[in-house]
């Protein structure tokens, strides 16, 4: 079974090397800090050097050696620990259209974990057309149709951010067989084996599953085990949005437990939750199924966003039925009064058949609408649909569906479906580790056109001022260690994590006085406050509290494209 926490001896050792590390020229240092190393160890006094894109040095003052640095950073005050590592953080797109990422370096996000079931490529023809709305409004269209073609594109013009992504299997689904609900054939699932093959072999982390959605939801267990093997084989991991985290929430922990088994490969629950108001309470239950299946010896865990709301697709408030085939013959099937009848009488049912947002949040008073393309539509953003349906003069339900046809199915709303104490329980979990679970977005630019979740820009000032300096859930180094080395060390990501020597120069110094989310539900498009310096890859991105013009992301790769993985 893998540790996932950090020996004490393993950082006493890693102290030692570096305090005898050799001196040099450091083009950046940040001293007179507290330094939250990513272990989880105590806090100490220390400072921390950075040349070229690495650490340094990491240990005690010396003032020969501050005197020759390139640049010098007064830490007092703050805590100096690793970049936070976002585990589920949904911005491939996002950083094509704006590379400074800055609703995510705000918050002290330096390396985001992505391809949540549904992966930017690989992409074919039908799969463009779909997504034309999307690039026509933001302007970019991806001129590239695989994982590879991805990666140069990401190489020629890096964002602030390091980025690494899963192949998602709801998408190598969408490629080879479209959105139908039926079986893969033989073929078919040959084919989406190849798939995997070829993006483990681009530097992809492993595969990954968002079962609650069309079509990823029409794949089987012993198709996701079969295409988890061929990840398995090249090094790689299986991360899964669960096919529920509601009602059949323990069925759906078996089938997890399940592929990690059978496919023998770690596995990882996304944005862990226990959601709608009929399962409040059960997070405990859910933890203690966690811990006994690695007692079993399974090496699974999970993560979440620190937030009682989650957010999707506006149509994801509908059933599954009425979305097979994609987003067109949902629009198309909503034109029958027929359909519409049975969509609503199906809404207002709290079914086990499927994850039903809309009763889960309590119905419209618990569904806002976040965000629409269709510019007619963003008076409605940040409302509720009880308000909305009000403002339209029609059951909520309805203005549901009128919605999804008048944006062609590309609205997204916030759900409120969890509750404060599971969302306590998970946090203080040593299994549990940091997402966002969002796209960056910024406070200009065209990210800025409409609203989204406020975990797009708040999450770790949250965890931070909320959770630990207010309310004393967790202590501030055991938090860091949640948001650094944990999610790090689920994606298998070897050189960042840790303030250690030779590791990735991922440093964030904030102050846990004053950093706190100000982003809200209502009013999302702010950034966080006290996290007044990032670096990522040793050059500061934010710089004084202001966002620089440095570029510095990179590509974090699997382990087929990590030296020695071939």
């Amino acid at each position: 079974m893998k540790r996932i926490l950090p020996a004490a001896a393993t950082f006493a050792a890693a102290f030692f090397f570096v305090a005898a590390s050799p001196a040099g020229v450091d083009d950046l240092v940040f001293e007179n800090g507290l330094v939250a190393d990513g272990t989880g160890a105590p806090l100490f006094s220390a400072d921390v050097a950075v040349r070229g894109d690495r650490i340094a040095f990491v240990g005690p003052p010396s003032s020969e050696r501050r005197a020759r640095a390139r640049r010098r950073v007064d830490a007092t005050g703050l805590v100096v620990s690793p970049g936070f590592v976002d585990l589920l953080g949904q911005s491939e797109y996002a950083v094509l259209v704006d590379p400074r990422a800055a609703s995510k370096i705000t918050q002290g996000i330096t390396t985001e974990v992505t391809g949540e079931g549904e992966s930017i490529a690989p992409l074919n023809a039908a799969m463009l057309k779909e997504g034309e709305p999307q690039y026509a409004h933001y302007g970019v269209r991806p001129d590239f149709t695989t994982l590879a073609g991805y990666f140069d594109r990401f190489r020629k013009s890096p964002p602030a951010i390091n980025l690494g992504t899963f192949v998602g299997l709801g998408g190598l689904r969408k490629y080879v067989i479209g959105t139908e609900d039926r079986r893969a054939t033989p073929a078919e699932l040959a084919a989406m084996e190849r798939e995997v093959e070829t993006a483990m072999k681009a530097g992809a982390l492993g595969v990954s599953t968002s079962l609650q959605y069309v079509p990823d939801m029409y794949n089987s267990t012993g198709e996701i085990v079969a295409m988890a093997k061929v990840a398995a084989r090249y090094g790689g991991v299986y991360f899964t949005h669960q096919r529920s985290e509601g009602n059949q929430i323990d069925a759906s922990l078996d089938e997890v437990f399940r592929i990690a088994r059978e496919a023998r490969i770690p596995a990882n629950v996304w944005h862990l939750k226990t959601a709608s108001k009929r399962n409040w309470g059960r997070m405990p239950h859910v933890l203690a199924r966690l811990e006994a299946a690695r007692a079993e010896g399974l090496d699974v865990a999970a993560n979440m966003y620190p937030w009682t709301a989650g957010s999707n697709g506006l149509d994801a408030c509908l059933p599954p039925w009425v979305r097979e085939g994609g987003k067109e013959k949902l629009v198309a099937r909503l034109a029958d009064p027929a359909v519409r009848a049975r969509v609503k009488k199906e809404m207002a049912e709290d079914s086990d058949a499927w994850s039903n947002q809309w009763v889960g949040s309590g119905g419209a008073a618990g569904v806002m609408l976040s965000a629409v393309l269709n510019p007619a539509l963003k008076k409605y953003e940040g409302k509720t649909l009880e308000t909305i349906g009000n403002e339209m003069g029609i059951d909520p339900r309805d203005a549901v569906m009128d919605l999804v046809v008048a944006d062609k199915a590309n609205s997204y709303c916030i759900i409120f479906m969890m509750s404060d104490d599971d969302v306590r329980a998970a946090l203080r979990s040593r299994l549990v580790a940091f997402c966002t679970d969002s796209s960056a977005s910024a406070t200009d630019g065209i990210l800025s056109k409409e609203k989204s979740h406020p975990r797009a820009w708040a999450s770790a000032a949250r965890i931070l001022g909320t959770y630990v300096r207010d309310e004393k859930l967790l202590p501030l180094e055991e938090a860091v260690r949640k948001m650094t080395s944990l999610p790090a060390s689920r994606a298998q990501i070897q050189d960042r994590g840790l303030l250690k020597p030779g590791l990735k120069a991922d440093v964030v110094a904030f102050s846990p006085t004053a950093v706190r989310a100000v982003a809200t539900y209502e009013d999302p498009l702010h950034y966080s406050e006290g996290i007044p310096y990032v670096a990522v890859n040793g050059q500061l991105v934010v710089d004084g509290g202001k966002i620089t013009s440095a570029r510095p992301g990179q590509l974090v790769l699997g382990p087929w494209m990590r030296p020695g993985g071939n």
